[in-house]
């Protein structure tokens, strides 16, 4: 039985790269989600006024691989300091965002959250909030590194 993860880290098509290799990933989807607006558009998203951000939705097998480490993968793949952009990218669909499915989940990504804070320099502005409706992206937005032959994109 799978159970879902849903993390926000900036541009989506990097993140799902990353996270569709993990062994125990059974499925990865780009989307938006935490915002007001219902079935947004890429298009929608990008004029940073719905609220949403760009986010990598996960199937995992837990027997294989356990939501603890794809959080921390999560905290790898991203400067969790940066508000509201990574890299070149900048708006609130970009925010570090962590979506948990469950009181579990929540309990461990706020737990690794405090451990990485006392590692690094720089205060984490990570979001940790309930689950909102997952709205997938336009299917060209899907396994989009994946169809042009690259493996990570500039970040």
């Amino acid at each position: 039985m799978t159970e879902k993860a849903m993390f926000g880290a900036g541009c989506f098509w990097g993140v799902e790269v990353r996270f569709a290799e993990v062994p125990g990933v059974v499925e990865t989807a780009v989307g938006y989600s935490g915002g007001q607006m219902v079935n947004p558009t890429y298009r929608d998203v990008c004029t940073d006024e719905t609220g949403h951000a760009e986010v990598v939705e996960v199937d995992f097998d837990p027997a294989k691989v356990s939501y603890e480490e794809l959080v921390r993968l999560f905290f790898q793949l991203h400067d969790p300091t940066q508000l509201n952009r990574q890299g070149p990218d900048w708006g609130t669909q970009y925010r570090s965002a962590i979506f948990y499915h469950s009181p579990e989940q929540k309990a461990t990504a706020e737990r690794v959250k405090q451990e990485i804070q006392k590692q690094i320099r720089g205060t984490i502005v990570t979001e940790i909030t309930p689950a909102q409706r997952f709205y997938r992206a336009e299917e060209y937005h899907q396994k989009y590194l994946e169809k042009r032959g690259v493996k990570s994109c500039h970040i």
